[in-house]
């Protein structure tokens, strides 16, 4: 069962671990469309196979908005296809 999204240090937050460095920088590359075309832009790191995003609305205070379920929404279908 993959992790939920996670409320850490007042943003939404969520690990993914692939199998390699090809495949965690591929799922960014999908991320980064989708955060393009939401205009709404995630904090985050990579590190080998690793990706750790974190969503708040930065325009609003910092606070975690519907904006940021939005894309965690459209992140998590991205682990469904």
């Amino acid at each position: 069962m993959a992790q939920a999204w996670q409320e850490v240090d007042g943003a939404l937050y969520k690990k993914f671990v692939f199998a390699n460095f090809v495949e965690a920088f591929a799922f960014m590359t999908q991320v980064s469309a989708i955060a393009e075309a939401q205009n709404h832009h995630p904090d985050w790191s990579n590190s080998w196979n690793t990706v750790e995003i974190f969503l708040r609305s930065h325009d609003k205070g910092g606070k975690v908005t519907e904006r940021d379920h939005r894309l965690a929404t459209a992140i998590d279908e991205l682990q469904h296809n």
